[in-house]
């Protein structure tokens, strides 16, 4: 059973040989890894040439700087395996993933096997904590739940912010390609969004999920010393494509009655975006007052605003209680300064 793995890249020459050695020395060998250079302007087009020369498995095709997400769009036009799997091009995989992954799909006859991640620093690195158990098993009702959780978390999942778009990313993920093709299902464009286009994507993908399988290994090793990375910059119009983003998951809710807690779990979604549009707010190059009035923006919209209102804070661990008991009260600096030490902790 043949795996389609899908590489954009750009910029990332520096690593993009670790990357693509970690597919093709997989213990799982029945693989086609297809690239998209995204308009690099380093020598990632030549590291693909190489490598494209060095393993029959391996393609690569190019494109002027239209986002990660055409650049996995045009993967996906490309894909003939039974099975499915994203790579970003400065990441890598532990080399018994695919085989492991396969393995877990075929014995529990799932549509989506999910596992963990590593997120690595440089200096240090850390695993990305989601669930206790060793492997969870989703069907019915589980599946609803993730679907849902496509849109954001509820209940004591809150107790646990960190975790809320753990489950949401493309990477991380063997899903069985007929789930994606049957539905065509796109990579939404990154540009209109800002961000979260592997979360739209698994939302439109979990509709049709009917069993899932979740195993506690971490598979996936995350980048996060890359300063090229989508990730790592400041994006000035972020706060303003979020607002993109809720209406789109606010008319999704209404075109799906059957998930579960929807407008609750949008709601908690635009509260608990105040600490990735915060810590984006810190990247502003224009220094702290600019900084300082975009957090203070963010606080004193409407919509921001009443959903920070609705937040249960009894559920959460103190630290994030008193960030958004500063939040409810429109405290700025309060903000401000939890959002300055987050970023220095991840730093």
């Amino acid at each position: 059973m043949k795996i389609s793995v899908i590489v954009p890249v750009y910029n990332a020459e520096q690593y993009l040989p670790q990357c693509l050695d970690s597919l093709l020395q997989q213990t799982y060998q029945d693989l086609e890894i297809i690239c998209v250079d995204d308009g690099s302007t380093d020598a990632s087009g030549e590291v693909l040439r190489r490598y494209t020369e060095k393993d029959r498995r391996v393609s690569a095709f190019f494109q002027r700087n239209m986002g990660v997400s055409q650049a996995r769009n045009l993967a996906l036009r490309h894909a003939t395996g039974e099975y499915l799997m994203f790579v970003d091009g400065d990441d890598w995989l532990e080399l018994n993933t695919c085989q492991s992954a396969v393995e877990a799909m075929e014995r529990t006859r799932a549509d989506v096997v999910m596992w963990t991640y590593i997120r690595e620093y440089g200096s240090h690195r850390q695993v990305k904590h989601i669930f206790d158990e060793e492997e969870l098993l989703f069907d019915g009702e589980g599946c609803r739940e993730l679907h849902r959780r496509m849109i954001g978390l509820v209940g004591r999942e809150l107790a646990h912010p960190e975790t809320a778009d753990a489950l949401c990313t493309l990477w991380g993920k063997l899903y069985r390609r007929s789930i994606i093709a049957d539905h065509d299902i796109r990579v939404p464009d990154i540009r209109y969004f800002g961000t979260y286009e592997d979360g739209l994507f698994n939302l439109n993908a979990f509709a049709f999920v009917q069993k899932a399988v979740f195993l506690n290994r971490p598979f996936y090793h995350y980048r996060r010393d890359n300063s090229a990375s989508i990730t790592q910059s400041f994006k000035k119009d972020l706060f303003q494509k979020q607002q993109v983003l809720f209406d789109y998951m606010s008319d999704y809710i209404k075109s799906h009655p059957e998930l579960p807690d929807g407008q609750e779990a949008l709601s908690n979604r635009i509260a608990l975006s105040l600490i990735s549009l915060g810590l984006n707010e810190l990247e502003n190059p224009s220094g702290m007052r600019a900084r300082y009035a975009g957090i203070n923006a963010i606080l004193t919209d409407p919509r921001c605003h009443s959903a920070y209102g609705t937040l249960p804070l009894g559920i959460f661990p103190i630290h994030w209680k008193a960030f958004f008991w500063f939040a409810q009260r429109r405290f700025t600096f309060g903000v401000y300064l939890l959002c300055w030490c987050i970023n220095f902790l991840r730093k």
